[in-house]
């Protein structure tokens, strides 16, 4: 299938921006041949280094206005099951396992502190196998899209 290379990198980087980019578009930003392009997408898509085309949703517009992080402790033996019940939230949008004072960190959002209150100590409480949750609210945050960069 051939290396990764700076093209490619190119591509990713103007996809990772803005992934409805058109390949006309995009060819001519990077200036480079839209057939070419094309066919680099679809390498790309093939090999898996590009796993979806997605939207990024303003969920303020819709409503959900406050984001918190909840830091649970579990009982090992129910691990999975606590987190697959957790994805079955629609305020939860990730759970990770971590290493550290939790086993669990998971991404939350909420239309108020009233909604957030509720599914920490209603519908989280209500999941067997966690033991012990902290929350902590986001008062403000700052991201940036990824960088990447070919091994050296």
């Amino acid at each position: 299938m051939g290396k990764i290379d700076d093209l490619d990198m190119k591509i990713l980087k103007e996809l990772v921006t803005d992934a409805s980019v058109s390949v006309p578009k995009l060819s001519k930003k990077i200036n480079v041949n839209p057939s070419v392009v094309y066919s680099r997408i679809k390498r790309l898509i093939k090999r898996g280094l590009i796993k979806k085309f997605t939207v990024v949703v303003n969920e303020q517009l819709l409503g959900y206005n406050v984001e918190a992080i909840v830091g649970a402790n579990v009982d090992s033996k129910r691990r999975a099951a606590v987190m697959d019940a957790l994805l079955e939230l629609e305020q939860v949008r990730s759970v990770h396992e971590v290493t550290g004072r939790f086993d669990l960190i998971i991404f939350v959002k909420t239309r108020n502190l009233d909604e957030l209150r509720d599914l920490i100590s209603n519908k989280f409480a209500a999941i067997d196998g966690i033991t012990h949750t902290e929350t902590f609210v986001e008062m403000s945050s700052k991201t940036r899209e990824p960088v990447y960069t070919l091994p050296k």
